[in-house]
């Protein structure tokens, strides 16, 4: 299975880049040098040149976009848009471009997170942002065409990231394993449509 994994010089990509590319050809997109491909999700143009670079594939994971971390009143409206423009959009430029170029009954993983029902302090554009990808992949799952999937993985707190563990008090992180698993059931299971809480 050809597989893009956008975010792949992040935390959870590049775990699951290593993970995957034992039995699959993995395609790592960064939004720096370093990666196969280089792409800003928040680029219409930079998406569309990237599919293109890549060519057909089989499956799309997404692990990147970032929101804005702060407190409410200190927030502006343009703080706002960074979560909007990048972890809301830039994760559905990716599949409203992507659908032209993925293989017939491939899929679509994005990334959103337990923020959309568990606010905590700070992260409120995140919250809101993750709230939007879900109602997003419900909506896609019975539009898209030729057999494709759509789904989006939901963990809290990560393991492996250790600095966000003051802003999620009483959570139990969730292990790169059950993460890894979450993206699992959305590549190689049957599923479209679903929020995957890997905890």
């Amino acid at each position: 299975m050809k597989i893009i994994i956008v975010g792949a010089s992040g935390t959870m990509g590049k775990h699951l880049s290593n993970a995957f590319e034992k039995e699959n050809e993995i395609i790592r997109a960064t939004g720096s040098k370093g990666g196969d491909l280089q792409v800003d999700i928040t680029s219409v143009e930079s998406v569309e040149a990237m599919f293109k670079k890549a060519g057909p594939f089989d499956a799309l994971i997404c692990t990147a976009g970032p929101t804005h971390v702060g407190p409410w009143n200190k927030m502006t409206p343009n703080d706002f848009r960074t979560g909007l423009e990048g972890k809301l959009m830039g994760q559905v430029n990716l599949v409203l471009i992507g659908q032209h170029y993925i293989n017939p009954k491939g899929s679509f993983t994005l990334i959103t997170g337990a923020l959309s029902n568990e606010p905590v302090p700070m992260f409120a554009n995140a919250s809101a942002a993750n709230g939007a990808i879900e109602g997003f992949v419900r909506a896609a799952a019975i539009e898209l065409e030729h057999g494709i999937r759509i789904n989006a993985v939901s963990p809290t707190v990560i393991e492996n990231s250790p600095q966000y563990f003051p802003y999620f008090q009483g959570d139990i992180p969730v292990t790169m394993l059950q993460l890894e698993y979450g993206f699992r059931k959305s590549v190689f299971g049957a599923n479209t449509g679903q929020i995957i809480k890997p905890y």
